[in-house]
Protein backbone atom coordinates (compact mmCIF):
# COMPACT_ATOMS: atom_id res chain seq x y z
CA UNK A 1 0.00 0.00 0.00
CA UNK A 2 0.81 3.47 -0.11
CA UNK A 3 1.70 4.76 2.81
CA UNK A 4 3.51 8.60 1.64
CA UNK A 5 3.36 10.18 -1.33
CA UNK A 6 5.52 13.68 -1.92
CA UNK A 7 5.35 16.23 -4.46
CA UNK A 8 7.91 18.49 -4.98
CA UNK A 9 8.00 21.34 -8.13
CA UNK A 10 4.72 19.44 -9.92
CA UNK A 11 1.79 21.90 -11.71
CA UNK A 12 0.60 24.32 -8.90
CA UNK A 13 2.38 22.02 -6.13
CA UNK A 14 5.67 23.79 -4.17
CA UNK A 15 6.19 21.11 -2.20
CA UNK A 16 3.37 19.05 -0.78
CA UNK A 17 3.44 15.86 1.65
CA UNK A 18 0.36 13.26 2.03
CA UNK A 19 0.57 10.34 4.63
CA UNK A 20 -2.23 8.07 4.01
CA UNK A 21 -3.61 5.76 6.27
CA UNK A 22 -3.88 1.75 5.43
CA UNK A 23 -8.23 2.00 5.37
CA UNK A 24 -10.26 4.41 3.62
CA UNK A 25 -8.44 7.92 2.73
CA UNK A 26 -10.82 10.76 1.56
CA UNK A 27 -9.95 13.35 -0.51
CA UNK A 28 -12.42 16.70 -1.00
CA UNK A 29 -11.62 20.30 -2.33
CA UNK A 30 -12.87 23.07 -4.47
CA UNK A 31 -12.99 21.95 -8.66
CA UNK A 32 -10.21 23.41 -9.62
CA UNK A 33 -8.16 22.98 -6.21
CA UNK A 34 -5.85 21.10 -7.36
CA UNK A 35 -7.39 17.36 -7.03
CA UNK A 36 -6.48 16.17 -10.36
CA UNK A 37 -2.97 17.06 -10.02
CA UNK A 38 -2.66 14.63 -7.15
CA UNK A 39 -3.58 12.06 -9.59
CA UNK A 40 -1.25 13.05 -12.36
CA UNK A 41 1.93 13.07 -9.55
CA UNK A 42 0.67 9.50 -8.83
CA UNK A 43 0.93 9.09 -12.16
CA UNK A 44 4.27 9.62 -13.33
CA UNK A 45 5.70 7.15 -10.49
CA UNK A 46 3.34 4.73 -11.83
CA UNK A 47 5.03 4.88 -14.90
CA UNK A 48 3.57 7.88 -17.19
CA UNK A 49 5.14 9.85 -19.88
CA UNK A 50 5.90 13.20 -18.22
CA UNK A 51 7.56 16.46 -20.11
CA UNK A 52 8.82 20.04 -18.75
CA UNK A 53 4.99 21.30 -19.08
CA UNK A 54 4.63 19.81 -15.62
CA UNK A 55 7.21 21.49 -13.92
CA UNK A 56 5.96 24.57 -11.50
CA UNK A 57 9.52 26.14 -11.69
CA UNK A 58 10.96 25.64 -15.19
CA UNK A 59 14.41 25.64 -13.20
CA UNK A 60 14.02 23.23 -10.75
CA UNK A 61 13.58 19.28 -11.11
CA UNK A 62 10.51 17.60 -10.37
CA UNK A 63 10.17 15.09 -8.12
CA UNK A 64 7.89 12.51 -6.78
CA UNK A 65 8.13 10.37 -4.42
CA UNK A 66 6.09 7.32 -3.08
CA UNK A 67 6.67 5.16 0.17
CA UNK A 68 4.95 1.65 -0.36
CA UNK A 69 4.57 -1.00 2.27
CA UNK A 70 4.98 -4.30 -0.07
CA UNK A 71 5.01 -6.87 2.51
CA UNK A 72 2.57 -9.94 1.84
CA UNK A 73 2.18 -9.02 -2.13
CA UNK A 74 4.21 -11.76 -3.03
CA UNK A 75 6.93 -9.06 -5.07
CA UNK A 76 9.66 -10.63 -4.43
CA UNK A 77 9.98 -12.82 -7.25
CA UNK A 78 9.73 -9.29 -9.60
CA UNK A 79 11.84 -7.77 -8.05
CA UNK A 80 14.65 -10.76 -8.20
CA UNK A 81 13.65 -11.19 -11.89
CA UNK A 82 14.07 -7.38 -12.80
CA UNK A 83 17.48 -7.35 -10.66
CA UNK A 84 16.20 -5.13 -8.23
CA UNK A 85 16.79 -4.68 -4.70
CA UNK A 86 13.17 -6.22 -2.20
CA UNK A 87 12.49 -4.03 0.59
CA UNK A 88 9.60 -3.92 2.11
CA UNK A 89 9.40 -0.32 2.44
CA UNK A 90 10.34 0.50 -0.96
CA UNK A 91 10.58 3.89 -1.91
CA UNK A 92 9.53 4.81 -6.07
CA UNK A 93 10.60 7.89 -7.20
CA UNK A 94 10.72 9.77 -10.45
CA UNK A 95 12.47 12.83 -11.53
CA UNK A 96 11.39 14.83 -14.23
CA UNK A 97 14.41 17.78 -15.15
CA UNK A 98 14.40 21.58 -16.82
CA UNK A 99 15.86 19.68 -19.94
CA UNK A 100 12.83 17.56 -20.31
CA UNK A 101 14.75 14.09 -19.29
CA UNK A 102 12.58 11.73 -16.98
CA UNK A 103 14.36 9.32 -14.26
CA UNK A 104 12.79 6.66 -12.65
CA UNK A 105 14.99 4.72 -9.61
CA UNK A 106 13.59 1.59 -7.19
CA UNK A 107 14.84 1.92 -3.96
CA UNK A 108 17.42 4.44 -5.27
CA UNK A 109 18.34 2.08 -8.68
CA UNK A 110 17.29 3.15 -12.05
CA UNK A 111 14.56 1.57 -13.72
CA UNK A 112 12.94 1.48 -17.13
CA UNK A 113 9.83 3.08 -17.32
CA UNK A 114 8.08 0.14 -18.56
CA UNK A 115 9.89 -2.12 -15.91
CA UNK A 116 8.24 0.92 -13.33
CA UNK A 117 4.62 0.43 -15.37
CA UNK A 118 4.90 -3.51 -14.42
CA UNK A 119 5.42 -2.75 -10.90
CA UNK A 120 2.41 0.04 -10.42
CA UNK A 121 0.39 -2.28 -11.96
CA UNK A 122 0.79 -4.58 -9.04
CA UNK A 123 0.46 -1.81 -6.17
CA UNK A 124 -2.16 0.17 -7.32
CA UNK A 125 -5.42 0.69 -9.70
CA UNK A 126 -6.56 4.21 -10.31
CA UNK A 127 -10.01 4.79 -11.42
CA UNK A 128 -10.25 8.16 -13.22
CA UNK A 129 -13.38 9.83 -13.99
CA UNK A 130 -13.36 8.87 -17.57
CA UNK A 131 -13.00 4.82 -17.07
CA UNK A 132 -16.98 4.89 -17.35
CA UNK A 133 -15.85 4.29 -21.08
CA UNK A 134 -13.66 0.80 -20.08
CA UNK A 135 -16.68 -1.25 -20.28
CA UNK A 136 -16.68 -0.30 -24.32
CA UNK A 137 -13.15 -2.25 -23.86
CA UNK A 138 -13.33 -5.56 -24.65
CA UNK A 139 -9.68 -6.34 -23.05
CA UNK A 140 -10.83 -4.74 -19.74
CA UNK A 141 -14.14 -6.92 -20.01
CA UNK A 142 -12.20 -9.91 -20.36
CA UNK A 143 -9.47 -8.57 -17.46
CA UNK A 144 -12.29 -8.38 -15.28
CA UNK A 145 -13.34 -11.97 -15.60
CA UNK A 146 -9.90 -13.34 -15.67
CA UNK A 147 -9.17 -11.51 -12.21
CA UNK A 148 -12.54 -13.46 -10.87
CA UNK A 149 -11.82 -16.68 -12.35
CA UNK A 150 -7.89 -16.36 -10.98
CA UNK A 151 -6.64 -16.66 -14.23
CA UNK A 152 -3.18 -15.38 -13.82
CA UNK A 153 -1.02 -18.74 -14.13
CA UNK A 154 -3.46 -20.03 -17.06
CA UNK A 155 -3.25 -16.96 -18.70
CA UNK A 156 0.72 -16.93 -18.63
CA UNK A 157 0.60 -20.62 -19.82
CA UNK A 158 -2.06 -20.06 -22.59
CA UNK A 159 0.14 -16.38 -23.79
CA UNK A 160 3.44 -18.63 -23.77
CA UNK A 161 1.64 -20.81 -26.12
CA UNK A 162 0.22 -18.37 -28.42
CA UNK A 163 3.66 -16.52 -28.72
CA UNK A 164 5.46 -19.43 -29.87
CA UNK A 165 2.55 -20.10 -32.51
CA UNK A 166 2.65 -16.68 -33.38
CA UNK A 167 6.01 -17.32 -34.05
CA UNK A 168 6.25 -20.35 -35.94
CA UNK A 169 3.27 -18.81 -38.24
CA UNK A 170 5.39 -15.68 -38.83
CA UNK A 171 8.41 -17.94 -39.86
CA UNK A 172 6.32 -20.34 -41.93
CA UNK A 173 4.70 -16.97 -43.59
CA UNK A 174 8.17 -15.84 -45.08
CA UNK A 175 8.95 -19.21 -45.68
CA UNK A 176 6.67 -19.42 -48.04
CA UNK A 177 6.93 -15.85 -49.15
CA UNK A 178 10.35 -16.66 -50.20
CA UNK A 179 10.48 -19.91 -51.65
CA UNK A 180 6.90 -18.27 -53.56
CA UNK A 181 9.32 -15.49 -54.48
CA UNK A 182 12.42 -17.71 -55.17
CA UNK A 183 10.18 -20.05 -57.45
CA UNK A 184 9.08 -17.33 -59.68
CA UNK A 185 12.35 -16.45 -60.47
CA UNK A 186 13.80 -20.11 -60.22
CA UNK A 187 14.38 -19.64 -64.37
CA UNK A 188 15.96 -16.67 -64.34
CA UNK A 189 18.28 -17.77 -61.33
CA UNK A 190 18.87 -21.19 -62.88
CA UNK A 191 20.10 -19.13 -66.02
CA UNK A 192 22.28 -16.83 -63.69
CA UNK A 193 23.82 -19.51 -62.36
CA UNK A 194 24.96 -21.93 -65.58
CA UNK A 195 26.27 -18.63 -66.94
CA UNK A 196 28.88 -17.83 -63.48
CA UNK A 197 29.40 -21.76 -63.43
CA UNK A 198 30.75 -22.27 -66.81
CA UNK A 199 33.40 -19.84 -66.01
CA UNK A 200 34.70 -21.91 -63.73
CA UNK A 201 35.94 -19.08 -62.19
CA UNK A 202 38.44 -19.27 -59.18
CA UNK A 203 39.12 -17.06 -56.08
CA UNK A 204 41.39 -13.81 -57.26
CA UNK A 205 41.64 -14.84 -60.74
CA UNK A 206 40.78 -11.85 -62.48
CA UNK A 207 44.38 -9.93 -60.95
CA UNK A 208 46.26 -13.07 -62.02
CA UNK A 209 45.01 -12.27 -65.32
CA UNK A 210 45.45 -8.78 -65.28
CA UNK A 211 49.13 -9.49 -63.54
CA UNK A 212 49.79 -11.79 -66.62
CA UNK A 213 48.24 -9.36 -69.42
CA UNK A 214 50.80 -6.77 -68.62
CA UNK A 215 53.63 -8.91 -68.68
CA UNK A 216 52.65 -10.16 -72.09
CA UNK A 217 51.84 -6.99 -73.61
CA UNK A 218 55.48 -5.80 -72.32
CA UNK A 219 56.99 -8.96 -73.19
CA UNK A 220 59.60 -7.50 -75.47
CA UNK A 221 60.65 -4.86 -73.43
CA UNK A 222 61.03 -6.81 -70.58
CA UNK A 223 63.09 -9.42 -72.28
CA UNK A 224 65.77 -6.43 -73.51
CA UNK A 225 65.73 -4.96 -69.88
CA UNK A 226 66.52 -8.14 -68.20
CA UNK A 227 69.62 -8.77 -70.96
CA UNK A 228 70.86 -5.53 -70.77
CA UNK A 229 71.06 -5.93 -66.26
CA UNK A 230 72.25 -9.71 -66.94
CA UNK A 231 74.90 -8.91 -69.50
CA UNK A 232 76.20 -5.81 -67.02
CA UNK A 233 76.81 -8.18 -64.06
CA UNK A 234 78.00 -11.10 -65.85
CA UNK A 235 80.08 -10.14 -69.15
CA UNK A 236 83.69 -11.98 -68.90
CA UNK A 237 85.43 -8.50 -69.22
CA UNK A 238 83.34 -5.36 -68.61
CA UNK A 239 80.89 -7.23 -66.14
CA UNK A 240 80.39 -6.12 -62.47
CA UNK A 241 80.78 -9.87 -61.52
CA UNK A 242 84.14 -9.71 -62.95
CA UNK A 243 85.65 -6.67 -61.95
CA UNK A 244 84.45 -7.57 -58.23
CA UNK A 245 86.22 -10.89 -58.34
CA UNK A 246 89.32 -9.16 -59.77
CA UNK A 247 89.22 -6.23 -56.83
CA UNK A 248 89.24 -9.31 -54.53
CA UNK A 249 91.89 -10.87 -55.65
CA UNK A 250 94.29 -7.67 -55.75
CA UNK A 251 92.98 -6.66 -52.03
CA UNK A 252 93.45 -10.81 -50.96
CA UNK A 253 97.25 -9.80 -52.40
CA UNK A 254 98.26 -7.39 -49.95
CA UNK A 255 96.31 -8.88 -46.87
CA UNK A 256 99.57 -9.98 -44.81
CA UNK A 257 101.08 -6.55 -45.40
CA UNK A 258 98.48 -3.85 -44.94
CA UNK A 259 95.93 -4.29 -42.12
CA UNK A 260 92.22 -4.44 -42.87
CA UNK A 261 92.65 -5.36 -47.14
CA UNK A 262 91.86 -8.44 -45.50
CA UNK A 263 88.22 -7.46 -43.89
CA UNK A 264 87.91 -5.06 -47.53
CA UNK A 265 88.32 -8.40 -49.63
CA UNK A 266 85.78 -10.14 -47.21
CA UNK A 267 83.18 -7.32 -48.02
CA UNK A 268 83.63 -7.43 -51.09
CA UNK A 269 83.36 -11.46 -51.68
CA UNK A 270 79.86 -10.99 -49.78
CA UNK A 271 78.49 -8.32 -52.14
CA UNK A 272 79.77 -10.87 -55.25
CA UNK A 273 77.68 -13.43 -53.69
CA UNK A 274 74.47 -11.20 -53.18
CA UNK A 275 74.58 -10.15 -57.08
CA UNK A 276 75.49 -13.32 -58.24
CA UNK A 277 72.25 -14.53 -56.81
CA UNK A 278 70.43 -11.27 -58.48
CA UNK A 279 71.89 -12.16 -61.69
CA UNK A 280 70.97 -15.90 -61.16
CA UNK A 281 66.96 -14.40 -60.45
CA UNK A 282 67.26 -12.13 -63.43
CA UNK A 283 68.39 -15.40 -65.75
CA UNK A 284 65.52 -16.89 -64.20
CA UNK A 285 63.23 -14.03 -64.92
CA UNK A 286 64.46 -13.75 -68.32
CA UNK A 287 63.76 -17.65 -68.92
CA UNK A 288 60.24 -17.53 -67.60
CA UNK A 289 59.22 -14.71 -69.72
CA UNK A 290 57.74 -15.37 -73.10
CA UNK A 291 56.92 -13.44 -76.43
CA UNK A 292 53.82 -15.38 -76.48
CA UNK A 293 51.16 -13.66 -79.12
CA UNK A 294 48.78 -16.44 -78.62
CA UNK A 295 48.85 -16.76 -75.09
CA UNK A 296 48.26 -13.14 -74.61
CA UNK A 297 45.61 -13.37 -77.31
CA UNK A 298 43.71 -15.97 -74.84
CA UNK A 299 44.13 -14.04 -72.08
CA UNK A 300 42.60 -11.07 -73.36
CA UNK A 301 39.25 -12.99 -73.99
CA UNK A 302 39.41 -14.58 -70.53
CA UNK A 303 39.79 -11.54 -69.28
CA UNK A 304 36.39 -9.87 -71.37
CA UNK A 305 34.50 -12.77 -70.91
CA UNK A 306 34.62 -12.55 -66.80
CA UNK A 307 34.28 -8.69 -67.25
CA UNK A 308 31.20 -9.25 -69.56
CA UNK A 309 29.56 -10.70 -66.86
CA UNK A 310 30.95 -8.30 -64.40
CA UNK A 311 28.94 -6.05 -65.65
CA UNK A 312 26.06 -7.46 -66.61
CA UNK A 313 25.25 -8.83 -62.61
CA UNK A 314 26.78 -6.14 -61.29
CA UNK A 315 29.53 -7.22 -59.76
CA UNK A 316 32.84 -5.10 -58.20
CA UNK A 317 35.57 -7.93 -58.82
CA UNK A 318 35.57 -11.46 -59.93
CA UNK A 319 35.62 -12.62 -56.15
CA UNK A 320 32.21 -10.96 -55.87
CA UNK A 321 30.77 -11.96 -59.05
CA UNK A 322 32.04 -16.23 -57.86
CA UNK A 323 30.04 -15.26 -54.35
CA UNK A 324 26.95 -14.74 -56.32
CA UNK A 325 27.33 -17.52 -58.09
CA UNK A 326 27.76 -19.84 -54.88
CA UNK A 327 24.94 -17.68 -53.49
CA UNK A 328 22.34 -18.45 -56.56
CA UNK A 329 23.23 -22.57 -55.90
CA UNK A 330 22.38 -22.24 -52.22
CA UNK A 331 18.90 -20.56 -53.15
CA UNK A 332 18.27 -23.15 -55.81
CA UNK A 333 19.28 -25.50 -53.62
CA UNK A 334 16.66 -24.24 -50.76
CA UNK A 335 14.33 -24.37 -53.69
CA UNK A 336 14.72 -27.73 -54.28
CA UNK A 337 14.62 -28.70 -50.27
CA UNK A 338 11.95 -25.96 -49.68
CA UNK A 339 8.69 -28.28 -49.55
CA UNK A 340 10.59 -30.68 -46.83
CA UNK A 341 11.13 -27.74 -44.53
CA UNK A 342 7.38 -26.32 -44.91
CA UNK A 343 5.88 -29.55 -44.31
CA UNK A 344 8.00 -29.73 -40.59
CA UNK A 345 7.33 -26.35 -39.97
CA UNK A 346 3.68 -26.75 -40.95
CA UNK A 347 3.74 -30.11 -38.35
CA UNK A 348 4.99 -28.01 -35.73
CA UNK A 349 2.60 -24.88 -36.31
CA UNK A 350 -0.51 -27.61 -36.37
CA UNK A 351 1.02 -29.04 -32.83
CA UNK A 352 1.80 -25.74 -31.11
CA UNK A 353 -1.82 -24.76 -32.25
CA UNK A 354 -3.38 -27.63 -31.34
CA UNK A 355 -2.16 -26.65 -27.38
CA UNK A 356 -2.92 -23.54 -27.70
CA UNK A 357 -6.37 -24.25 -28.73
CA UNK A 358 -6.72 -26.25 -25.87
CA UNK A 359 -5.08 -24.07 -23.26
CA UNK A 360 -7.96 -21.48 -25.00
CA UNK A 361 -10.45 -23.54 -24.07
CA UNK A 362 -9.28 -23.98 -20.68
CA UNK A 363 -9.65 -20.52 -20.51
CA UNK A 364 -12.90 -20.24 -21.67
CA UNK A 365 -13.84 -22.61 -19.06
CA UNK A 366 -12.35 -20.97 -16.37
CA UNK A 367 -14.06 -17.21 -17.61
CA UNK A 368 -17.90 -19.00 -18.25
CA UNK A 369 -17.73 -20.42 -14.39
CA UNK A 370 -16.97 -17.53 -13.10
CA UNK A 371 -19.46 -15.63 -15.25
CA UNK A 372 -22.38 -16.94 -13.56
CA UNK A 373 -20.79 -15.64 -9.92
CA UNK A 374 -19.90 -12.82 -11.08
CA UNK A 375 -23.02 -11.77 -12.67
CA UNK A 376 -24.64 -12.75 -9.33
CA UNK A 377 -22.16 -10.94 -7.23
CA UNK A 378 -22.49 -7.55 -9.61
CA UNK A 379 -26.44 -7.77 -9.13
CA UNK A 380 -26.20 -8.01 -5.46
CA UNK A 381 -24.16 -4.68 -5.35
CA UNK A 382 -27.04 -2.88 -7.89
CA UNK A 383 -29.14 -3.99 -5.58
CA UNK A 384 -27.36 -2.03 -2.77
CA UNK A 385 -26.91 1.04 -5.11
CA UNK A 386 -30.55 1.44 -5.60
CA UNK A 387 -31.19 -0.76 -8.78
CA UNK A 388 -32.63 -3.88 -7.56
CA UNK A 389 -34.47 -5.06 -10.69
CA UNK A 390 -31.21 -4.57 -12.57
CA UNK A 391 -30.28 -7.18 -15.04
CA UNK A 392 -26.25 -7.83 -15.63
CA UNK A 393 -25.02 -10.53 -17.55
CA UNK A 394 -21.74 -11.33 -19.15
CA UNK A 395 -21.50 -12.64 -22.07
CA UNK A 396 -19.09 -14.97 -23.69
CA UNK A 397 -18.81 -15.88 -27.23
CA UNK A 398 -15.85 -17.40 -29.57
CA UNK A 399 -14.33 -14.65 -30.87
CA UNK A 400 -13.45 -16.94 -34.44
CA UNK A 401 -9.83 -16.80 -33.76
CA UNK A 402 -6.65 -17.31 -31.30
CA UNK A 403 -5.51 -13.64 -29.69
CA UNK A 404 -3.18 -12.73 -27.04
CA UNK A 405 -6.05 -12.87 -24.47
CA UNK A 406 -7.61 -16.06 -25.81
CA UNK A 407 -10.50 -17.29 -28.18
CA UNK A 408 -13.36 -15.75 -26.14
CA UNK A 409 -15.59 -12.08 -27.26
CA UNK A 410 -16.65 -10.37 -23.69
CA UNK A 411 -19.86 -8.44 -23.71
CA UNK A 412 -21.43 -6.96 -20.22
CA UNK A 413 -25.12 -7.23 -21.07
CA UNK A 414 -26.91 -4.95 -19.09
CA UNK A 415 -30.81 -3.74 -18.13
CA UNK A 416 -31.58 -1.05 -15.52
CA UNK A 417 -35.53 -1.81 -15.13
CA UNK A 418 -35.51 -6.05 -15.75
CA UNK A 419 -38.49 -5.89 -18.09
CA UNK A 420 -37.18 -5.07 -21.46
CA UNK A 421 -34.39 -6.89 -23.70
CA UNK A 422 -30.64 -6.67 -22.55
CA UNK A 423 -27.87 -4.53 -24.25
CA UNK A 424 -25.05 -3.63 -24.58
CA UNK A 425 -23.76 -1.94 -20.95
CA UNK A 426 -21.97 0.95 -22.74
CA UNK A 427 -24.91 1.85 -25.29
CA UNK A 428 -27.91 2.04 -22.82
CA UNK A 429 -26.59 2.83 -19.53
CA UNK A 430 -26.74 6.45 -17.86
CA UNK A 431 -23.63 8.53 -16.54
CA UNK A 432 -25.24 7.38 -13.48
CA UNK A 433 -25.80 3.81 -14.01
CA UNK A 434 -22.49 3.39 -15.79
CA UNK A 435 -20.51 4.92 -12.30
CA UNK A 436 -23.01 2.60 -10.42
CA UNK A 437 -21.83 -0.33 -12.25
CA UNK A 438 -18.41 0.60 -12.57
CA UNK A 439 -18.23 0.72 -8.74
CA UNK A 440 -19.34 -2.69 -9.00
CA UNK A 441 -16.89 -4.37 -11.30
CA UNK A 442 -14.10 -2.35 -9.32
CA UNK A 443 -15.37 -3.46 -5.94
CA UNK A 444 -15.63 -7.16 -6.72
CA UNK A 445 -12.33 -7.42 -8.69
CA UNK A 446 -10.49 -5.69 -6.33
CA UNK A 447 -11.41 -7.72 -3.61
CA UNK A 448 -10.29 -11.07 -5.83
CA UNK A 449 -7.22 -9.35 -6.87
CA UNK A 450 -5.95 -8.60 -3.25
CA UNK A 451 -4.54 -5.60 -4.31
CA UNK A 452 -2.40 -3.12 -2.14
CA UNK A 453 -4.52 0.31 -3.20
CA UNK A 454 -7.37 1.19 -5.37
CA UNK A 455 -7.89 5.02 -5.98
CA UNK A 456 -11.35 6.02 -7.34
CA UNK A 457 -11.78 9.51 -8.56
CA UNK A 458 -15.15 10.92 -8.50
CA UNK A 459 -16.57 7.40 -9.43
CA UNK A 460 -19.97 8.77 -7.74
CA UNK A 461 -20.44 10.98 -10.41
CA UNK A 462 -23.77 11.45 -11.37
CA UNK A 463 -25.51 9.91 -8.43
CA UNK A 464 -26.91 12.17 -4.91
CA UNK A 465 -29.32 11.16 -1.87
CA UNK A 466 -29.52 7.21 -0.68
CA UNK A 467 -27.34 6.06 -3.56
CA UNK A 468 -24.79 8.55 -2.63
CA UNK A 469 -24.81 6.88 0.65
CA UNK A 470 -25.00 3.13 -0.46
CA UNK A 471 -22.27 3.93 -2.84
CA UNK A 472 -19.74 5.28 0.33
CA UNK A 473 -20.62 2.63 2.34
CA UNK A 474 -19.33 0.19 -0.37
CA UNK A 475 -15.82 2.08 -0.66
CA UNK A 476 -15.69 2.36 2.87
CA UNK A 477 -16.30 -2.15 3.28
CA UNK A 478 -13.49 -2.21 0.90
CA UNK A 479 -11.23 0.24 3.08
CA UNK A 480 -11.94 -2.57 5.64
CA UNK A 481 -9.71 -4.89 3.48
CA UNK A 482 -7.40 -2.83 1.63
CA UNK A 483 -6.26 0.44 1.20
CA UNK A 484 -8.81 3.20 -0.79
CA UNK A 485 -8.28 6.69 -1.75
CA UNK A 486 -11.47 8.56 -2.47
CA UNK A 487 -11.54 11.91 -4.13
CA UNK A 488 -15.57 13.03 -4.36
CA UNK A 489 -17.70 15.92 -3.82
CA UNK A 490 -20.33 14.11 -2.47
CA UNK A 491 -20.96 14.89 1.88
CA UNK A 492 -22.38 11.07 2.09
CA UNK A 493 -18.97 9.16 0.77
CA UNK A 494 -17.04 11.81 2.25
CA UNK A 495 -18.11 11.19 5.54
CA UNK A 496 -17.39 7.00 5.52
CA UNK A 497 -13.73 7.44 5.14
CA UNK A 498 -11.55 7.86 8.76
CA UNK A 499 -8.75 10.13 6.83
CA UNK A 500 -9.57 12.69 5.29
CA UNK A 501 -7.55 15.16 3.66
CA UNK A 502 -8.50 18.92 2.25
CA UNK A 503 -7.30 19.90 -0.96
CA UNK A 504 -6.89 23.73 -1.25
CA UNK A 505 -5.50 26.97 -3.11
CA UNK A 506 -3.51 29.58 -0.80
CA UNK A 507 -2.36 32.82 -3.03
CA UNK A 508 1.91 32.96 -2.67
CA UNK A 509 4.38 35.44 -4.18
CA UNK A 510 4.87 33.16 -7.03
CA UNK A 511 1.08 32.63 -7.36
CA UNK A 512 -1.59 30.52 -6.34
CA UNK A 513 -0.08 26.66 -4.67
CA UNK A 514 -1.85 23.41 -4.12
CA UNK A 515 -1.85 22.61 -0.44
CA UNK A 516 -3.21 19.75 1.20
CA UNK A 517 -3.50 19.02 4.75
CA UNK A 518 -5.45 16.42 7.19
CA UNK A 519 -8.48 17.29 8.27
CA UNK A 520 -9.34 16.98 12.14
CA UNK A 521 -12.61 15.79 14.13
CA UNK A 522 -14.60 19.78 13.66
CA UNK A 523 -12.50 20.39 10.81
CA UNK A 524 -14.13 17.16 8.90
CA UNK A 525 -17.42 18.23 10.04
CA UNK A 526 -17.01 22.04 8.69
CA UNK A 527 -15.60 20.56 5.50
CA UNK A 528 -18.80 18.05 5.43
CA UNK A 529 -21.28 20.69 5.86
CA UNK A 530 -19.79 23.06 3.63
CA UNK A 531 -20.17 20.07 1.08
CA UNK A 532 -24.07 19.95 1.78
CA UNK A 533 -24.40 23.40 1.71
CA UNK A 534 -22.15 25.28 0.06
CA UNK A 535 -19.97 28.58 0.84
CA UNK A 536 -22.51 29.85 3.55
CA UNK A 537 -22.36 26.95 6.10
CA UNK A 538 -25.68 26.32 8.23
CA UNK A 539 -26.70 25.03 11.71
CA UNK A 540 -28.32 22.29 9.93
CA UNK A 541 -26.14 21.50 7.47
CA UNK A 542 -23.54 21.03 10.60
CA UNK A 543 -26.25 18.95 12.73
CA UNK A 544 -26.60 16.90 9.34
CA UNK A 545 -23.09 17.03 8.78
CA UNK A 546 -22.33 15.32 12.58
CA UNK A 547 -25.37 13.13 11.56
CA UNK A 548 -23.57 11.75 8.60
CA UNK A 549 -20.38 11.21 10.39
CA UNK A 550 -21.64 9.40 13.23
CA UNK A 551 -20.73 12.04 15.74
CA UNK A 552 -24.63 12.85 17.08
CA UNK A 553 -24.87 15.37 19.22
CA UNK A 554 -21.29 15.44 20.24
CA UNK A 555 -19.07 18.62 19.80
Amino acid sequence: MLERLSIENYALIQQLELELSPSLNIITGETGAGKSILLGALGLIMGNRADTAVLKDSGRNCVIEGLFDMGGYGLETFFDENELDYERHTVIRRIVTPAGKSRAYVNDLPVQLATLRELAAHLIDIHSQNQGVLVADGEFRIRVLDSLADNRGLRAEYGRAYRALREREQELARLREEVGRNRRDEEYMRFQWQQIAALGLHEGELQELEAEQRELSNAEGILAALSEAGGLMENDETGVLAALKTAEAALQRIGGVLEGTSDLAARIHSAYVELKDVSGEVASLAGRIEDNPARLEAVDNRIGAVSDLMRRYGAASSDELLALGNDLATRLEAITDSDAEIAELEAETGALRVTAEGLAAAVTGSRTEASALFDEAVGRVLARLGMPSARFVTEITPSGALSPSGADSVRFLFNANGGEGLQSLERIASGGETSRVMLALKSIVARSTKLPTILFDEIDTGVSGKIADAMGRIIAELGDSMQVVNITHLPQVASKGETHFLVYKEASPSGNVTRIRLLDREARVGEIAKMLSGSEVTEAAVAQARALLGYGGEK
